[in-house]
């Protein structure tokens, strides 16, 4: 059962064209990682999903919550509200509030977003604290954690609005290698859980371990969707193999 549905997106940034045609759903409770070079429309596809970037033309459904693109007015507002309520999103950046704690962090969009009150968001919040790992840095400000930390308590948050889907864009590429391990630990719980997830990643290990889908874009399309085994192992598209070989290489 798709719980994800994206048709013919584009998206233009002035002449250029960044995404071209997309078509694709996702099914509850899958793990997709979009993989490609640099500047290849993955970031770009996330943000349109969930309007943080309006696409030209095509339709973005999530868990029964459509949006057109290039709507207006009141009614397109209120699906957008809508549907980002259903995804919760990780940035490279942690994009914490500095002058908050962790779970102050944590608590402000079911507070002030879903209109929750404090003392049950604080009963959340604290749940997907310790989820990451975290709940003995409840009262700590994020200049006092380190890069995997808030990066994790950038997930609590996320997972605090209770998402049908979480994107996740890149969240370790802004880490020191050594703290990589741990913001992939809890990614790989959440697949455990049986979250639903998109992820635009480099990190080709987890992706080979834990995706059920891989999709490899190349100038703003599709080049190759497959299963982990296919694109790692007998890759069909010329495109896919230098990709995949470089990374290799480099390993």
């Amino acid at each position: 059962m798709s719980i994800v549905r994206v048709s013919h997106l584009d998206k233009y940034f002035g002449r250029l064209h960044v995404l071209k045609d997309l078509s694709f759903a996702v099914n509850s409770a899958e793990v997709v990682c979009i993989i490609g070079r640099s500047g290849s429309g993955k970031s770009t596809l996330l943000r349109c999903i969930n309007f943080l970037e309006q696409p030209d033309s095509g339709i973005v459904e999530v868990d029964g919550v459509e949006v057109k693109a290039q709507g207006n007015g009141r009614r397109h507002r209120k699906q957008i509200h809508n549907l980002r309520l259903k995804t919760g999103m990780v940035f490279q950046s942690f994009n914490l509030f500095p002058h908050m704690t962790v779970l102050e962090n944590v608590i402000e969009g079911p507070v002030t977003v879903k209109g929750m009150k404090k003392a049950e968001a604080i009963k959340i919040g604290m749940h997907h604290i310790e989820k990451v790992g975290l709940a003995d840095k409840q009262d700590q400000y994020p200049s006092r954690l380190s890069g995997g930390q808030q990066q994790r308590v950038a997930i609590a948050r996320a997972l605090a609005m209770e998402p049908r889907v979480m994107l996740f864009d890149e969240p370790t590429s802004a880490l020191d290698p050594e703290l990589i391990g741990e913001v992939l630990a809890v990614m790989q719980q959440l697949v455990e859980d049986g979250m639903t997830m998109l992820i635009v990643t480099h990190e080709m290990g987890f992706a080979r371990e834990f995706a059920h889908r891989i999709m490899y874009m190349d100038e703003g399309r599709f080049v190759e969707i497959g299963p982990p085994s296919q694109l790692f192992d007998n890759p069909h598209d010329k495109r896919t193999r230098i990709f995949l070989n470089a990374f290799t290489r480099l390993e």
